[in-house]
């Protein structure tokens, strides 16, 4: 018969916890998300496509309008040569930032719109599972 001596040392609670944490970081994920996560999840991803692409627009619009206000109003126009080619060029500009201001809305509208329609199969399989 062979003696085996065996060693065992126990970590504290504190300590179980740390090793714990550190496992997690490197474990693959084992929560599976449930029916209701996923729905929401889904209507959210929608929504924030459209806002992301409303704001862009707008923040550009914005942006290009204020570029065009600033080669009339400042002497950033003195760059182009003369008064008049500065005015005309920042009225283009701001008239461009103005239709890009005014796209931001429908642009959501459209990005909100393809994005359900996307989307749906999706949804409303989920909701007839939730549902009943």
């Amino acid at each position: 018969m062979e003696n085996k001596e065996t060693f065992q040392y126990n970590y504290s609670a504190s300590e179980q916890a740390e090793i714990k944490r550190i496992r997690d970081k490197y474990a693959p994920p084992a929560k599976t998300e449930d029916k209701m996560e996923t729905l929401r999840r889904l209507d959210a991803q929608v929504t924030s496509k459209a806002t992301t692409a409303a704001l862009t627009v707008g923040i550009l619009g914005a942006l290009i309008m204020g570029t065009g206000m600033s080669l009339i109003m400042t002497e950033l126009g003195n760059l182009l040569g003369s008064f008049f080619l500065a005015v005309t060029v920042g009225l283009a500009l701001g008239i461009v930032g103005i239709g890009l201001v005014c796209l931001a809305y429908p642009v959501y509208n459209r990005t909100l719109q393809k994005g359900r329609k996307k989307a749906a199969p999706e949804i409303l399989r989920l909701t007839d599972e939730l549902m009943q």
